[in-house]
């Protein structure tokens, strides 16, 4: 009986390979086992969709006359580079008894294995017994115990009709506004590629747009009102005194912005005087505990946003560190996760992997030796996970591992994530206060913390300066004394620019930029635009076309990047059609929704918007195409181990 175990890409194959008997025949296109066993791998996609010259020749030639372009069937075509290993994995397929898929745990690593057996057209009998291997730590005791808890493929049909349903829906969407903008553009003198992609472009639609508001803004003064009370009139120590902020009635709404701030500043003073010397009653005072719970160790994309917070690393090069972490140096399970939460069949090796940690000669080192085995933080969750997990250490030390700068940052950023788990929940005593003066509202509040706990491993979080003021003891119905008032004034201040945290933040979270209420009530905090696997790539391309650059840590949309959005229609520019295809695309990996019931109506959409795009003039792109110099970037290689991150 042949087993073939088909990896997603040679490093993993070799992982799966070491812990198979030995010895070893070791190929370069697969590796046997002494029991016969055989392990081959992809080297990535070795398959691609076709071209829309491979459905007809005649499609080679760029017209509107041809447009749009939707093949009857799909077809897929080997990827030149890689023939020689698609031709191997087809003799060994064909001999196989028993076919292991062992591609990534996602969306993705399913897709790219199941085509590829879909491709050989495998029998039905045969492909009903394929078995899924999840590997997620490249360790080889991490790679045994998955090797012992094979699942049944078919189990994960659902993500691959998924990853197939996004990979047509971007090949119609993109292969068809790309050709009609670029024909278009051509007619204005603009003699270059107008890419056009399902999520790439309404991502530049939040970076034009966001430069525009900021170009059309006017600053408007704004006022509070701070109420200064007391005990009474004889305490004025700091301890029996706090201030109170007014809170404008219904009645003053008609001279307040939409965030409710006072623009009227005669109104503001008349408060200040009516409230001078005056007497002040406890209308409520509500003092209750409060806990925030431990935060949950990160997936791919919130370690990107605290990296370009904390070490300004962008989301590209985030990605690149996390696969040597993973591939090279074996430190963390599998990168590409869009899952915050842990099985709790991972708590068997979090007592070897704190001891492990406690042991390093690094910061984390102290934070281990605190951390409590015993607790368990709601991050343990079987119902949360999918095919794959958080993003977490393995159980191999650094200790004896040359790890440079950009390295050393992110793996410290997700063991700390890691052992907040072990850590007590932060306690604290919250109380609001509501204070009547002179017939007006005026409230407060503080926190009292009570138990640091996870939050001692974050020294330098912002504490707000509002809630941790003191104030005394108090009751309802108190009488207080106002000694005076105070008229704050501010200014409105314009939107920030998008930086590398914010943007990506925006592509996780996109329900607060979606505009169709509709379709906002239909996203969950978690939809978002691309997949933790593709923001990076993404706004990689941006940059590459010359739609995108950067201005210190900003990043602001160039001339033909504005251009084109303006040009488009309203629809391809704005991340609401493209939200809600995302959220589908979830439900069909999780079996709420299927393949046809998405493809259709998106096809419908793209012929529509080809049509219209068709019609739209294209003002505003140079007449000549701006040819930008390659970039003399810097990879990520042993030639930046010294380099600091920051």
């Amino acid at each position: 009986m042949l087993k073939l175990y088909i990896a997603e890409k040679p490093s993993l194959g070799r992982a799966i390979a070491a812990a198979l008997p030995k010895p070893h025949k070791n190929h370069k296109t697969h590796i046997e086992a002494a029991n016969g066993d055989v392990v081959s791998w992809c080297i990535g996609h070795i398959l691609a969709q076709a071209d829309p010259q491979d459905y007809d020749a005649n499609l080679k030639k760029w017209s509107m006359e041809t447009l749009p372009i939707v093949p009857e069937q799909w077809q897929l075509k080997p990827i030149t580079r890689t023939r020689s290993q698609l031709t191997i994995l087809r003799k060994l397929v064909k001999q196989a008894d028993d076919i292991i898929h062992a591609g990534d745990p996602d969306r993705e690593g399913q897709l790219l294995v199941d085509e590829v057996i879909d491709y050989f057209k495998v029998s039905q009998t045969k492909k009903a017994n394929v078995k899924r291997l999840l590997i997620s730590d490249l360790n080889l005791p991490a790679v045994k115990r998955s090797l012992k808890s094979l699942k049944n493929n078919q189990d994960f049909m659902p993500l691959s009709i998924s990853a197939l349903a996004r990979s047509r829906a971007d090949w119609l969407y993109g292969i068809n506004l790309t050709r009609v903008c670029t024909l278009q553009g051509q007619k204005q003198g603009y003699n270059s590629v107008l890419s056009v992609g399902r999520v790439q472009t309404p991502v530049l639609g939040l970076v034009v747009r966001r430069e525009q508001e900021i170009a059309d803004f006017v600053s408007k003064p704004f006022y509070q009102v701070l109420a200064h009370l007391s005990i009474d009139k004889e305490k004025t120590s700091k301890t029996d005194c706090f201030t109170a902020k007014w809170q404008p009635s219904e009645v003053c709404q008609q001279y307040c912005d939409e965030e409710g701030r006072v623009l009227v500043k005669s109104l503001a003073n008349n408060v200040v005087a009516r409230i001078h010397e005056q007497v002040a009653v406890v209308e409520s005072i509500n003092t209750e505990p409060k806990q925030q719970n431990q935060p949950l160790p990160f997936n791919l994309s919130s370690l990107q946003i605290a990296a370009a917070k904390q070490f300004s690393m962008n989301a590209k090069l985030v990605l690149d560190v996390c696969q040597a972490l993973y591939e090279k140096h074996k430190l963390i399970t599998y990168p590409r996760s869009d899952c915050r939460y842990l099985p709790k069949e991972q708590l068997k090796q979090a007592a070897t992997i704190i001891n492990t940690l406690a042991a390093v000669n690094l910061p984390c080192g102290e934070q281990a030796k605190n951390a409590d085995e015993s607790i368990k933080s709601k991050a343990w969750n079987d119902k949360k996970i999918t095919a794959h997990h958080a993003i977490v250490p393995t159980e191999k030390s650094p200790n004896n591992i040359t790890l440079n700068s950009f390295e050393k940052n992110i793996y410290l950023l997700i063991v700390r994530q890691y052992l907040a788990q072990f850590y007590p929940v932060y306690r604290y005593q919250q109380t609001k206060l509501a204070v009547k003066i002179a017939g007006g509202l005026f409230t407060t509040s503080n926190k009292v913390e009570q138990q640091q706990g996870w939050k001692v491993l974050f020294p330098s979080r912002d504490k707000s300066t509002e809630e941790m003021s003191t104030l005394p003891e108090l009751q309802q119905g108190q009488i207080l004394h106002c000694q005076r008032g105070e008229l704050v004034e501010k200014h409105t201040s314009p939107p920030e620019s998008f930086t590398d945290a914010t943007l990506l933040s925006a592509m996780t979270g996109i329900a607060r930029f979606v505009s169709d209420n509709n379709i906002r009530k239909v996203l969950r905090d978690t939809d978002g635009l691309g997949t933790d696997a593709t923001r990076a790539g993404i706004i990689d391309l941006l940059f590459n076309r010359n739609f995108l650059l950067r201005q210190g840590k900003k990043i602001i949309a160039t001339e033909v990047g504005v251009a084109l959005i303006n040009a488009l229609p309203l629809q391809a520019t704005l991340p609401d059609m493209t939200a809600e295809w995302e959220a589908s695309l979830t439900a069909i990996s999780e079996k709420s929704a299927s393949y046809l019931s998405f493809m259709q109506p998106l096809t419908c959409t793209v012929i529509d918007m080809v049509n219209g795009a068709g019609q739209q003039a294209f003002v505003g792109l140079p007449k000549v195409a701006f040819k930008p110099k390659k970039a003399k970037r810097k990879a990520y290689t042993k030639k930046t181990q010294t380099k600091k991150a920051s």
